[in-house]
């Protein structure tokens, strides 16, 4: 890529004239480039004594090595300098702690394009941001390098590829749609080794589904070429590795085949709002701890080990299943275990549920959560899905799923359970530019982690949002809709997307703008309601209160009419409890309501 500099002298001179004249407080400077540039643009119009002595009497901020060198040769030392790895996360970390912003006037030296999140996030602290812009990033005059090597990429003969920008991401993908090649690259790029500079170039990756291999100690291009160099042979045996895995769970994979056997099963037809024999029915948290053949399993293990261990989740699943009658399966396993690889110290702690050691608590310990970039560490959860897929009878479903991004946030945030979400509310309004990040990693790792699952052999797959009910509807838009979107929008085409959230039925119409194929519905409102909020172009499943499969059975059969009642008939309709089955349930009232069900919407 190369710099081109903007078309108009004009703000840069008059950028200088507000300095001189008193009306500029901070100096940001992002790029040494950028600063000559600058120079360049103003020496000729302004006196550059006057805004040289300007520039040293204002608080200056440097972002790494290069701005400093280039404002030491103009005889100035800088206020701050922001330490590596020198991103947006860094400026606004080092302008806290030293050099708090609020009713100043900061301007920032821009460069390529606009960093939204920097700029952002020192509004949000009470700046006033002038944004001074110096050159912009364009494709190189001379395509034909950058041709040939997307050609050698797309033909599988290149085995690693390094980014040293962000940008570079964005070129090469942009020429890759010019050369009519784009499909052929991403699929190429799944079997290379891709090493990244730093931290916002393999965000830039990771936004377009490229996996990160690897980042160097430091983010310069000698340590980058020589690290990657003294492992590369471990690093493409790996990679090669797991794309075999990959093309084999693929060709598992049948969801949207129609000589499929599950294809045509009654909770296949209601995802997709088709006529149906009888309502569907499967049970939230339907192998736990009610079953004694779980608690015989549990007795022997961890949780966490029982979670990491396939042949024992297919086991306490498909006992669950051929105990109950149910129309589809869950894969055993649990929301959190995806934080472990995230940089998240998890664990589950007799009596007390799970616990996570080293919670996010502050803006800047977003930066240590780390979107996934392999699945290597969680191929357990896609052997439990093709083993459980391999034992389950054929033309039964099975469902993959991952906590939503805000219940993943809030146990990283608090820590563990919450009464109040205290934690996790004040970063999500005193720092809304970490927030955002923190649910862009997430999201990210969630599309990776179901889509995984789904390549593995789950047909549906549901999102859980158990926590996100302690929000109201403005702040469910402004601070988790966008993300729920980006899952959405991720998802392998033709995979029905159940989307759960509890707590709050004033969310629902926003959870169905979110999206989803399906939207779950908790106890707490009833379901013709629920049907008409969110709109009958979709499906729903729900809502009978778990507790009632606690009292007898002439009860559990009134309570369950009911809800069939509510139902109508309409196609799309799934029942379920509106959450998990407690442990006190007793067996035979959770396999009473299965049979009820199906003789009760028998058409």
């Amino acid at each position: 890529m190369r710099e081109v500099a903007v078309d108009e002298d004009r703000p840069s001179i008059d950028f200088a004239n507000r300095l001189i004249t008193g009306q500029v407080d901070v100096v940001v400077f992002l790029t040494g480039v950028g600063i000559r540039q600058l120079i360049a643009r103003i020496e000729r119009r302004v006196d550059m004594q006057r805004f040289l002595d300007s520039l040293a009497d204002v608080k200056t901020v440097v972002r790494g090595p290069k701005p400093l060198a280039v404002l030491r040769e103009l005889g100035i030392k800088p206020t701050l300098t922001v330490p590596a790895p020198n991103t947006w996360r860094e400026v606004l970390a080092t302008l806290d702690e030293h050099l708090p912003v609020v009713n100043l006037n900061v301007a920032v030296q821009e460069y390529g394009i606009s960093n939204v999140s920097l700029n952002a996030g020192l509004e949000a602290r009470g700046a006033a941001v002038e944004l001074v812009s110096i050159y912009r990033w364009a494709l190189p005059e001379d395509l034909g390098p950058l041709e040939a090597n997307i050609r050698r990429i797309a033909d599988g003969e290149i085995d690693i590829a390094l980014f040293t920008s962000a940008q570079q991401v964005e070129h090469l993908l942009q020429v890759a749609e010019q050369l009519d090649l784009a499909d052929e690259l991403r699929e190429s790029l799944r079997r290379v080794v891709i090493g990244s500079i730093g931290p916002t170039t393999s965000e830039r990756l990771t936004s377009h589904s490229i996996n990160v291999d690897f980042e160097p100690s430091h983010g310069k291009m000698g340590h980058l070429v020589n690290e990657i160099a003294q492992q590369s042979g471990e690093l493409v045996a790996a990679k090669r590795a797991l794309s075999i895995r990959l093309t084999r769970d693929a060709a598992m994979s049948e969801t949207q085949d129609p000589s499929a056997p599950w294809h045509d099963s009654p909770f296949m037809r209601a995802c997709r709002r088709e006529p149906v024999p009888y309502t569907p029915i499967w049970l939230m948290r339907q192998a736990g701890r009610y079953m004694q053949e779980y608690r015989d399993v549990r007795a022997q293990t961890t949780f966490l080990e029982l979670c990491k261990n396939p042949q024992l989740c297919s086991e306490v699943m498909c006992t669950a299943v051929d105990k109950l009658g149910v129309d589809a399966a869950i894969i055993f396993s649990d929301l959190l275990p995806i934080l472990e690889p995230m940089g998240l110290d998890l664990e589950f702690v007799a009596g007390d549920g799970p616990k996570i050691h080293n919670p996010v608590r502050e803006a800047a310990e977003v930066d240590r959560v780390s979107a996934l970039e392999s699945l290597d560490s969680l191929q357990f959860v896609m052997e439990t899905v093709s083993q459980t897929r391999r034992d389950l009878p054929d033309n039964l479903p099975l469902i993959g799923f991952a906590g939503a991004p805000f219940t993943l946030a809030s146990y990283a945030i608090e820590g563990g359970s919450s009464r109040n979400y205290l934690h996790t509310k004040t970063l999500m309004y005193r720092e809304p530019s970490a927030w955002h990040e923190l649910m862009q990693r997430l999201s990210r790792s969630v599309v990776h982690y179901l889509n995984a699952q789904i390549a593995a052999g789950a047909q549906a797959v549901q999102l859980f949002d158990s926590w996100v009910g302690c929000l109201g509807p403005h702040d469910y838009r402004t601070y988790v809709m966008p993300h729920i979107r980006e899952i959405v929008a991720g998802l392998t085409p033709g995979t029905p997307l159940i989307h759960f959230g509890t707590g709050n039925p004033a969310l629902l119409p926003l959870q169905a703008e979110a999206g989803g194929d399906v939207i779950g519905v908790d106890w707490r409102i009833d379901l013709a309601d629920a049907w008409q909020t969110v709109g009958h172009d979709r499906a729903v499943q729900g809502n009978l209160d778990p507790l009632a499969l606690l009292a007898d059975q002439k009860t559990i059969a009134a309570r369950a009419t009911e809800v069939l009642n509510a139902a109508a008939n309409r196609p799309g309709h799934i029942f379920n409890l509106g959450h998990g089955v407690v442990q006190q349930t007793p067996v035979e009232n959770a396999r009473y309501l299965v049979d009820f069900v199906h003789e009760a919407s028998a058409r």
